[in-house]
């Protein structure tokens, strides 16, 4: 839609408001993918310290191995997040050159259609973004869960001795050893 500079004139205090409040949403926009980039931060942290921790622990093969299969998920998708298309803003030395010698009516028509295309497209981002956050959440909590398992399961076959089933095991300090 083409309009004639009377017209864009007349709309002036329009177009201002209708800038002012797309400017307003991408720095909301921005702000909502920072704090998921944070979020990934603590994700990927978090499963990097389990799986270490897993690893420093005797663990049944099975459950133990799916554990660390959900942690690297949780953090190559984690790290993943921070390898997307970084948000696009506006390039000031572009809208001076384009729009600089422009009434101020157009080049608020101009910003305003170009931070909605900036808009749409930080919208894609922050979407594919918080999926993948999803993800790695849901891959630390099944690997915490297997983890979980695959302790408990190997610690209870260490802790029954042959023909006392659910009696613990003796201790080092517990056993008679000769001094």
């Amino acid at each position: 839609m083409t309009m004639t500079p009377q017209e864009l004139q007349e709309r002036e205090s329009n177009l201002e408001l209708i800038n002012s409040e797309i400017a307003s949403r991408m720095a909301r926009q921005s702000e909502a993918g920072a704090k998921v980039d944070t979020k990934a931060v603590f994700v990927v942290g978090f499963a990097a310290t389990a799986a270490q921790f897993l690893a420093a622990r005797s663990f049944e093969p099975y459950s133990g191995t799916a554990a660390f299969v959900a942690y690297a998920v949780a953090i190559s998708v984690g790290i993943s997040i921070f390898n997307l298309a970084k948000y696009e803003d506006i390039d000031p030395r572009k809208v001076l050159d384009a729009h600089g010698r422009e009434e101020k009516a157009a080049t608020l028509m101009a910003l305003a259609a170009t931070r909605v295309t900036m808009f749409e497209t930080n919208s894609q981002v922050h979407e594919r973004k918080t999926k993948r956050w999803a993800i790695s959440l849901a891959a630390i909590t099944v690997g915490i869960c297997l983890s979980t398992v695959s302790i408990v399961l190997h610690t209870g076959e260490h802790d029954q001795q042959p023909g006392k089933p659910g009696e613990p095991a003796p201790t080092a300090s517990s056993s008679t050893q000769p001094h």
